[in-house]
């Protein structure tokens, strides 16, 4: 029997991965480790190994290709000892059916309720999904009926779905009666907008975006699936997640101090290398973590059938690359020394930019440190990256003017911002926490007590 290759699924929320190229061809022997693929997620590609032995039959996705779903075919493995062009030859069996594109008849009625009954691809539901109040009062049953080639002519007509009486099954919504409804036909009485609560304006459509501006004026640039995946989880934590933020100043005279003195006296490789070389980010995310084991109910992840208490204080850090960023941690971070932060930092800052970490190296964590001081950035907030319950923003280190003991003098300062999950942690905790992790990087020598 010939042998499925599937899209592997490499990360717990992976859904769709890109092709990126193959590494073996059709009628090429492999044996299982053997490395076949790489693929790309949004934050890494990975190396894909054979699991079973045998010849390449046919490859059904071809290199280049993106959005792949977990668990489609890729290609077919021939077994030993199987003819490969029997195997080839039944390889088209193999590849999932494409939806259709033209609408298909009304469904039965016990199959109308919700978008899992619809033939169309997932983009096009998720118009419907949301209605707004009105819609969903405006038919008894909180959800609009409608076949998703309706959905997709009201939503490039401008016209609400909940104006237009269909004709279909049930009231069902079908595109006769939007081609009705553009000419003024079938439409009912705009519904009166609710007497109190906050509504939410919709989204501008891409149509309506482009509108705005001169044909030739601009290009679109397609996003990655790191853009896509940074906007959806980005989003959804600032829609799910009550943030609020603490804002002090540190004064970290001591530590540049320490940091000037400490590399310094780094040992040298062979080569008069220094072995490391501390930057205040290291310092950071060392105060960060120590922070977080002083204040232990801060060190917290919110679930709704109850809080994560987390032991080690696993701390991600956020890495620019090319597209967007991507968080590697720093696991228990707490029990190692700043030369061992600093030389993980810089390895996992080298293979992040060429999208090389493996899953388990970014993700998860109890927290998060994003720094844009390089940048000259005096302050910032920070949208936390759930799991986390908290995220430190960091500002650039400069000279400022400050008064001690009634006297005006220059000090070193770096302003940091902490935002928090208000469902897990209250104004007064979060303030415990930026205030340990001040009294810590202000001075160093107690991260080592």
């Amino acid at each position: 029997m010939p042998i499925n290759i599937l899209m592997p699924a490499l990360s717990p929320t992976m859904e769709k991965g890109n092709l990126a190229k193959w590494l073996k061809k059709e009628g090429d022997k492999v044996k299982s480790g053997d490395v076949i693929a790489e693929i790309e997620t949004d934050k890494a590609t990975m190396e894909v190994e054979a699991v079973d032995e045998g010849t390449i039959a046919k490859i059904l996705v071809p290199e280049g290709t993106q959005d792949v779903p977990v668990n489609n075919v890729i290609a077919v493995l021939a077994g030993d000892g199987e003819d490969v062009k029997a195997a080839a030859s039944g390889a088209a069996g193999a590849a999932p059916p494409k939806p259709a594109a033209a609408e298909a008849p009304a469904p039965k009625p016990a199959a109308t309720p919700g978008p899992a009954a619809s033939p169309a691809p997932a983009p096009a539901p998720v118009a419907a999904a949301a209605p707004p109040p009105a819609a969903a009062q405006a038919n008894g049953h909180g959800r609009i009926f409608s076949s998703p080639l309706a959905r997709r002519l009201a939503k490039e007509a401008g016209i609400d779905l909940s104006r237009i009486v269909g004709s279909g099954p049930h009231g069902r919504i079908i595109a006769h009666d939007v081609e009705e409804a553009k000419s003024g036909k079938g439409l009912k009485a705009p519904a009166a907008a609710p007497a109190a609560g906050p509504s939410l304006a919709p989204s501008m459509s891409d149509k309506q975006i482009l509108s705005l501006f001169e044909p030739g004026s601009y290009e679109i640039i397609p996003h990655d699936g790191m853009r896509r995946t940074i906007a959806q989880r980005l989003t959804a934590s600032v829609q799910n997640v009550p943030h609020f933020y603490l804002t002090i100043d540190c004064d970290i005279g001591r530590l540049l101090d320490a940091r000037e003195q400490i590399n310094a006296a780094a040992p040298k490789d062979k080569e008069k290398k220094p072995l490391y070389k501390l930057s205040v980010n290291d310092f950071v995310i060392k105060a960060m973590a120590v922070a977080l084991q002083q204040i232990p109910n801060c060190n917290v992840s919110w679930t709704e059938g109850g809080m994560v208490k987390h032991k080690h204080s696993d701390i991600g850090v956020a890495v620019a690359m090319p597209g967007g960023l991507i968080t590697p941690i720093i696991r228990k971070a707490e029990t190692k020394s700043l030369s061992t932060i600093s030389n993980e930092m810089k390895d996992f800052a080298a293979r992040a930019r060429s999208r090389k970490l493996k899953p388990e190296e970014y993700q998860g964590g109890t927290t998060a440190v994003s720094n844009l001081g390089m940048y000259g950035i005096k302050d910032f907030t920070a949208v936390i990256n759930p799991p986390h319950a908290t995220i430190l923003a960091v500002g650039t280190s400069e000279e400022r003017a400050v008064v001690r003991e009634g006297k005006i003098e220059i000090a070193n300062m770096m302003s940091v911002t902490l935002s928090c999950d208000h469902r897990a942690i209250d104004g007064a905790l979060g303030a415990e926490l930026i205030g340990a992790f001040k009294r810590l990087i202000e001075n160093p020598v107690m991260m080592m007590v």
